[in-house]
This record gives structure tokens, C-alpha cells and sequence, in this order.
């Protein structure tokens, strides 16, 4: 069974169609099924989108009259299969590990909608943007909360941050309408809202989002002009509060909820220098290098980056640092530091910083300590949730290094790994 169906809207993208496209075929999550939705392109999207097809059987186009990114949209769950949904723009693409985060956090949490952060893109630019600072299962009415904060702001109206499950949407026949040309995804999001009780928030950018003159404020419109606009949409925006809130609730909180009258829509900014803002492909660890040759110093490089990409990812969600989790990974796999110079090495930093580095977990109720002494550190049960996100990213990395193995392969690869792990650890305690 298909787990995931993209659907990909196209028109006239040729320009960003192929980073799209290869962002999604990159993805470490492989059980999913391309919807590339042409919408009458006059450019060479559709050859574009034919070829790929020609090369991956993943993938199904349609070629179709241009009716709008709405009905598009609609016609693309309605020829999807899987059991859950993401949608993407074509000017955007994906982080290789994004479909995999979201289906995760839906099965391990029994979500019905996941919610991530997302980078937003301006040249060669990139700035994390969220707009929910805890990590974790939501109901409505909390969800409903967060959104009165910043009715309008890219993360709740957009679809490409989210997973949906199709059961849900079919269920209750959810579309976007097409008669509406601004706030219609949103208003979907409304609607399915309506009909969860599960919302898992990953505070991890998994989406890259370039900003297009299709907006509201790209388009030039004034205060004035999307407060018209708004009017239109208002209803199904009190409607949405109406449901979720008791009638004495709905009542107290009904300025908050008209704020969103005169909030414009927004995704902030990524410009050089502003807090937050990184040069694009700073914000992720790559590998771009072909070795001439193989051997283990190469083997034991690209599991490095893995690994560091890995426990950065942990780090955006739990707002903890690569040296945070790389000695949370040292106690939670060796017990305790024996040897400070040994653990200093390893965290590439003087043995004096050693305890002051555990010291910050320990003010964090991570790690308990006697003051000053690193070899009395030791893990608390706060730690549980960190411990987990670690052993899940030892995981997947195992699991990329065994892709397109047998089970029989990976076991022997496990039993001679461990044999080649024992002839170092011997040599290195000599």
C-alpha cells in the first residue's frame, strides 16, 4: 500500500520544476506515490514532468486545462491512494528527511495532522520559521489558542508544512473551493481542523519556501484591499471559533478572533544579518565531496555527517546544540566519563570545558552532576524524550547504510561490525 501521496501542482515552473521534483525523489521516506498536477503549462513544465515519469514509476502526471491551483489541487486527492497527504508547490522543495519526520511523528504520536516549521528563502538566504514553541500533541482548542496569536501568518493557512490523513479528508469530502482565489488553503485547513483531535507540532524546517509575486502584498494590495478581501473569508474564520469554543469563550475571546481582520499575511523575512538568518546550505550539514578512492576513513566521514545532521535536526526541535546531544549520546552509551581528556577529544574542546558544558544540561535537568567533577555525570529521567530522539537517529542512520540490503545482509554486516569494533577498542586501550 502507497503510505504517501505528493501532489504537486505545476504551472508554468520550468524554471523550478527538476529542484522540486528531485527534492521529493531524494527523500529517505521512499513508499510514496508523485502527483504532478500540469495545469495547462505553456512552457515546458509538461515535458519536464513527462520525463521524470519516464524514469520513475512513483510518479503519475496529469495533464490538464488550467482551472486554477484549487480545483488542481482537488483533482489531485482525488486520484490519490495514499494514506496520507502532503502537498508542495512547485517553486519549493523538500529537506531529504521530510516525509519520513512527518509519517513518524503521525504513527508514533496518532496524529491526524502533523505541523512543522519551514525556511523561508529569499536569494541565497535562508531564515527558520515557526510559530508553535513546544514540541508535542495539540487538541483543537489548543491548537485554536496558538492560531489567535498570529491569525495570518504563513504557518497555519499554508498546506506545504503540513500531513494529512486522505481517510479524514474523504470522509468528510474536504476541498479547496475554487471560486476563491486567496485564503481558500487555509479555510481547508480550517475545515479539517474541525474533524481531528490529534495535532502533533515537529519544530523541525523541513520545507524551503521561496517567496513569488502570487501574494497579497506581492501583488501591491493595500490595508484597505485585504480587509475587503478578508470579509469574504470571515465567516468561515468565526464559524471555525464558533465550533471550537464554548459560546461564553467564543464571546471573550471575539476581538482576538476579529484581529485577524488587519493582520496581513505573512512569512517575516530572510535578509542578510537579521537574527536567525543563515546563508542557504548553512543550514544543514551536506556532503558534496566524491572520494577518489574507498577506504575506512571515508566510510567513518559520511556516517559522521549522518550523524551530525541527524542529532542537528533533534537539536532545532529541542533547542539543544550538537555538543549537547553528542555528550548526552557519550553518558547514554558509555555510562559515565571515565577518562576527561578521552571526552574532550571527542566533543573537540579543551578538558576544562568539559564541565561546564555538562554543568549548562545539569541547569537544564538533563544530566545531575557534583559540581565541577564530569566523572560524577550522569543522565536523569528528564532525558528520556532526548534518549529517544538519539536511539531513533542511530536508527535511521543504520538504516541508510543498509538500504537495498537483504535481512541476512545485515545481519552479517552487524556481526562483522562489531568484530571490526572490538579490534579497535582493544587497540585503543593499549
Amino acid at each position: 500500500m502507497t503510505e504517501v501521496s505528493l501532489i504537486v501542482p505545476v504551472y508554468n515552473a520550468e524554471k523550478s520544476l527538476a529542484r522540486c521534483i528531485d527534492s521529493i525523489l531524494a527523500q529517505d521516506y521512499e513508499n510514496f506515490e508523485l502527483l504532478l498536477m500540469d495545469d495547462g503549462s505553456t512552457d515546458q513544465s509538461a515535458a519536464i514532468c513527462d520525463a521524470y515519469a519516464d524514469r520513475d514509476s512513483r510518479i503519475r502526471v496529469v495533464h490538464k486545462e488550467n482551472t486554477g491551483v484549487s480545483d488542481t489541487r482537488n483533482q489531485g486527492l482525488k486520484r490519490s491512494r495514499g494514506v496520507y497527504i502532503q502537498f508542495l508547490d512547485a517553486d519549493d522543495w523538500i529537506a531529504p528527511e521530510a516525509t519520513g519526520l512527518l509519517v513518524r511523528a503521525a504513527e508514533e504520536h496518532d496524529a491526524e495532522l502533523v505541523v512543522s516549521d519551514f525556511y523561508r528563502v529569499v536569494n541565497q538566504w535562508t531564515s527558520h520559521k515557526g510559530s508553535i514553541d513546544v514540541e508535542g500533541c495539540l487538541n483543537r482548542e489548543e491548537f485554536a489558542d496558538w492560531m489567535l496569536k498570529s491569525p495570518a501568518d504563513y504557518y497555519y493557512g499554508v498546506l506545504w508544512n503540513k500531513l494529512y490523513r486522505r481517510a479524514l479528508i474523504e470522509k468528510f469530502s474536504l476541498r479547496m473551493d475554487p471560486a476563491l482565489d486567496w485564503c481558500e488553503d487555509f479555510i481547508f485547513n480550517m475545515e479539517y481542523i474541525l474533524h481531528v483531535n490529534r495535532i502533533f507540532i515537529l519544530r523541525v524546517p523541513i520545507y524551503y519556501y521561496v517567496k513569488t509575486e502570487g501574494s497579497l502584498v506581492g501583488r501591491g494590495m493595500t490595508l484597505g484591499g485585504i480587509v475587503r478581501m478578508k470579509l469574504s473569508v470571515i465567516e468561515y474564520y468565526q464559524d471555525f471559533y464558533k465550533s471550537i469554543y464554548s459560546k461564553a469563550d467564543y464571546q471573550e475571546r471575539k476581538p482576538e478572533i476579529y484581529r485577524f481582520l488587519v493582520n496581513y499575511s505573512h512569512d517575516d523575512f530572510a535578509l542578510p544579518l537579521l537574527p536567525g538568518t543563515e546563508k542557504l546550505g548553512a543550514e544543514r550539514v551536506v556532503s558534496l565531496h566524491r572520494p577518489k578512492y574507498s577506504n575506512v576513513w571515508i566510510y567513518g566521514y559520511y556516517e559522521n555527517r549522518m550523524f551530525r545532521r541527524a542529532f542537528e535536526a533533534i537539536g532545532k526541535k529541542l533547542e539543544l546544540d550538537y555538543r549537547d546531544l553528542c555528550v548526552m549520546m557519550f553518558l547514554h552509551s558509555f555510562g559515565s566519563i571515565e577518562n576527561l581528556r578521552e571526552a574532550a577529544d571527542y566533543l573537540e574542546i579543551p578538558p576544562v570545558g568539559v564541565p561546564a558544558l555538562l554543568q549548562k544540561l545539569a541547569l537544564r535537568g538533563l544530566i545531575k552532576m557534583k559540581l565541577g567533577r564530569a566523572e560524577t555525570a550522569c543522565l536523569t529521567e528528564k532525558a528520556a524524550e532526548v534518549l529517544q530522539e538519539l536511539d531513533a537517529a542511530v536508527q535511521e542512520v543504520w538504516l541508510d547504510c543498509t538500504k537495498g540490503m537483504q535481512k541476512e545482509e545485515k545481519r552479517q554486516l552487524l556481526q562483522l561490525r562489531e568484530q571490526s569494533y572490538q579490534n579497535l577498542r582493544e587497540k585503543l586501550e593499549r
